[in-house]
């Protein structure tokens, strides 16, 4: 059984995101990436179920939107390219990876009656 991440849930955190990340729009680079790292992160402990993967790579794919976004808007020279965002991606957030098992191996305890 698939279960995936209702839309109205993973819209309303990427908003969170997305507010979070203009009002963190001239803090440096290293410290807007460790603060994605542990959003990203979080999200995906807590997502992170079978047949969800897609749905987390969806996630970690639009917060690099949104930051490449915000990146973009910082100057109005701005030189800021999807290739450049794939390096800050792959330097700061984490690849989704299932983190809970599937539900008949989680609740599959062994009593001695």
């Amino acid at each position: 059984m698939l279960r995936k991440t209702i839309r109205k849930r993973f819209l309303a955190k990427l908003k969170q995101v997305k507010d979070e990340l203009w009002m963190r729009m001239h803090q440096p680079l290293v410290e807007v990436g460790k603060w994605l790292r542990s959003v990203v992160q979080g999200y995906f402990n807590y997502h992170a179920v079978p047949g969800n993967f897609a749905s987390l790579q969806s996630f970690r794919h639009e917060v690099s939107k949104r930051w490449l976004r915000v990146l973009q808007r910082r100057s109005q020279k701005s030189r800021m390219t999807w290739q450049h965002m794939l390096g800050f991606a792959r330097q700061w957030l984490p690849l989704p990876k299932l983190t809970h098992p599937y539900p008949n191996l989680r609740f599959d305890a062994k009593h001695l009656r």
